[in-house]
Formats: C-alpha cells, sequence, structure tokens
C-alpha cells in the first residue's frame, strides 16, 4: 500500500480548519483517488466498518488506511491506557478517544495505490470467519468494546501504575492494573 504524503500538509490544514481532534485518512473518502481498490476489499471494509459503528458509535467509513494526526493533548491521554498490538490497534485507539470525550474526529481523502504484489493478510482458500486473520480482528475489536463498556478499563477511576518516560515526555502505563471501587 502506498500514500501519498502530500496528503499529510492538507490534513493538517482541515485539522486546524475543523478544530479536529483527529483527522482520519479513508480510501472510501469522496474525494479519495484509490488504485487497484478491489470488490472485495470494499466488501470487507464495508462489514468492518458497520462492526465499528454499531460497537463503538463511530461514524467513520475506513479505520484502516492508517495516516491519521491527532492533537497531542489527545495522545497523551489515550496512548498510555492502549493494550492492543495487533489487529485493532487504529480502532482502539479512536473509540478510546471517542470514550473519553475527543469526538470531533473528521474523515480527509486520500490518495492511495494498493499493491497487488503484497499478498493480502486474509487468505481466500478458506471461509471468511474461518481465516485467522479476520477472527483476529474480530477479537481484538470484541474486546476493545469489552474494555471499554464491561471493564471500563480506558477510565480515570481505574487505576493504574504510571511512569513518566523522559524521552516520550508523557506518562505511560506499566501495564499494572487494579479497579478502584
Amino acid at each position: 500500500m502506498e500514500i501519498d504524503p502530500n496528503g499529510i500538509s492538507m490534513m493538517l490544514e482541515q485539522m486546524i480548519w475543523y478544530e479536529a481532534d483527529i483527522m482520519v485518512a479513508s480510501k472510501r473518502h469522496p474525494a479519495s483517488k484509490v488504485k487497484y481498490y478491489s470488490r472485495l476489499r470494499k466488501l470487507y471494509s464495508w462489514g468492518y466498518q458497520m462492526i465499528v459503528w454499531v460497537l463503538f458509535g463511530l461514524k467513520i467509513k475506513d479505520t484502516q488506511t492508517g495516516l491519521k494526526v491527532y492533537r497531542r493533548e489527545l495522545l497523551e491521554r489515550v496512548l498510555p491506557r492502549l493494550v492492543v498490538k495487533e489487529f485493532a490497534f487504529d480502532v482502539e485507539l479512536l473509540a478510546v478517544a471517542r470514550h473519553l470525550g475527543f469526538d470531533r474526529i473528521f474523515e480527509a481523502p486520500v490518495k492511495i495505490t494498493l499493491n497487488f504484489t503484497e499478498e493480502s493478510k486474509i487468505k481466500r482458500n478458506k471461509p471468511l470467519f474461518l481465516d485467522p486473520t479476520v477472527r483476529g480482528v474480530l477479537w481484538d475489536t470484541a474486546s476493545v468494546f469489552y474494555r471499554i463498556y464491561l471493564l471500563r478499563y480506558y477510565e480515570d477511576r481505574c487505576s493504574r501504575k504510571w511512569i513518566y518516560d523522559e524521552e516520550l515526555d508523557m506518562r505511560i502505563n506499566t501495564g499494572e492494573f487494579a479497579h478502584n471501587q
């Protein structure tokens, strides 16, 4: 996947214009220019968008493009709380940000070329829900839902051990967790 880096300056301008907390590059934005976006990939994207919308109320059409711009304050509050390391990292970051009140999330167009020479992580020789990548995405996404709405893991009243990282200039979570009553 090759994203045109010229889109970054446009996203920064839009962030200021919209007073956004987050700008998300979206392959499905009406002004996006996407080469080699197959119908099957569009269908998968639409299906996952529906899951994300139902579970988290995120009205974003594409969480997986990979190009996003965030306000520093948001990252300082959200990053230390994150748990997912693989399949649903983007969704966890967006859902937790929204849950903590950073709800000014907007999509921006992107110019992107999808590369068919790269092998897809989703294997076509298996039924969709038996594919290990699809199962990983769904499991991680469901886990984020569980932590937000049942454990309330991401809330401030949920104490964690924090340390200050001088290189990052922010607090980070050590991973130890004890729920306060």
